[in-house]
């Protein structure tokens, strides 16, 4: 059994043309021969493939996609989608009908997202002769997850997805996560990510992947398991998001993961760079030069130095320093006491409580 696992896909103004005629072959280019060796190849799909106007209410960009942006999907390769991410219920519920019904159309199976939050949570189970294989896909809390009585991506939860984990981990041989979360652009993981990664380790995770940073990260293994912290976007391209400090590289290279399953697993990463309107494998020296940037990085987690950069890119997002000096150490109180958060999130409720609410 043989799987690809990608990062994120999102359709802009420099591909939409590509997408909207369902031209996977040109979008996708040499990866598809990747594409074809596997059993399975699993994308996250971060926008709406619908053609509705009818964007939520949310801080930041809603996406969206042409309707054959599922056909380039299968037309490139693509077996199955996972839909837990920030940006898959950008246009409400007329938006995620239209993606699931063009899934359907084309066959594409899905994860990550169901009905209400319970619903949300059902694995994707793969099957290959007596292996038995259990993806969890989850994100973090942004306007997409899915609540009690409302349709929604698989929302991470400390507590459910480590109970849920180790509950598959008890029918499956491996357990493969998905996580969407993590700081955007950086290449460090938070202490709580770092701290969240490992406990689902713990609970019987054999693969957690990270998305939604938009860079590649750092990579441990971690009790014989794999942890990729920022696998870096797959499909994104748009130019208006490069990154200033390195014209546009970190939002440009992202690493295919191919896990491998036989009597034991293993995880191999293939870099993929942007290029124009489609993306390819990088060539030699572009693999090299990213292969070798990963595994430098990575040595900051033996070290502990990689605290040391997360604390300074914290620090550098001088958009989140809205209070006023009388007010800080108030409202860093609130923050660092769990109980005052709790109440904090019952007052202060984002948009996402009420969007499209069933």
């Amino acid at each position: 059994m043989r799987i690809s696992i990608c990062g994120d896909i999102s359709v802009k103004a420099d591909c939409y043309d590509l997408f909207a005629q369902g031209r996977g072959k040109e979008l996708f280019a040499d990866v598809c021969d990747v594409f074809k060796s596997c059993d399975k190849v699993i994308v996250n799909l971060e926008c709406a493939v619908t053609e509705k106007n009818t964007p939520i209410k949310k801080i930041g960009p809603n996406l969206s996609a042409p309707l054959n942006t599922v056909k380039a999907l299968k037309d490139a390769g693509v077996t199955d989608c996972s839909l837990s991410n920030n940006h898959i219920f950008d246009f409400g519920k007329e938006g995620i009908y239209d993606t699931l019904n063009e899934l359907k159309k084309h066959g594409i199976n899905y994860t990550g997202f169901g009905k209400n939050e319970d619903d949300s949570r059902k694995n994707m189970i793969i099957t290959d002769g007596n292996i038995k294989i259990a993806v969890i896909a989850v994100c973090e809390h942004e306007y997409s997850y899915a609540l009690k009585n409302r349709m929604g991506s698989r929302p991470y939860d400390p507590y459910d997805t480590n109970d849920d984990i180790a509950e598959a981990k008890k029918d499956a041989d491996y357990v493969i996560v998905i996580y969407h979360g993590g700081k955007e652009e950086c290449r460090y993981p938070s202490p709580r990510l770092l701290k969240a990664c490992r406990s689902m380790i713990k609970h019987g995770a054999d693969v957690v992947l990270c998305q939604h940073s938009h860079c590649i990260g750092c990579y441990e293994e971690y009790m014989g398991a794999h942890i990729l912290y920022g696998q870096g976007n797959f499909h994104f391209i748009c130019k208006e998001y490069e990154s200033p400090e390195d014209n546009g590289y970190m939002w440009n290279t992202g690493l295919l993961a191919v896990i491998d399953v036989s009597d034991k697993l293993s995880v191999n990463f293939l870099p993929c760079v942007a290029d124009c309107d489609h993306i390819r494998l990088a060539n030699e020296e572009e693999k090299t030069q990213i292969l070798c940037e990963l595994y430098e990085r990575s040595k900051s987690l033996n070290d502990e130095s990689w605290y040391d950069e997360w604390r300074k890119f914290a620090l550098s997002q001088s958009r989140y320093k809205v209070f006023s000096p009388d007010l800080y150490e108030y409202i860093a109180h609130y923050f660092d006491c769990e109980s005052h958060t709790d109440a904090c999130k019952e007052i202060y409720q984002t948009y996402n409580m009420t969007n499209e609410r069933e």
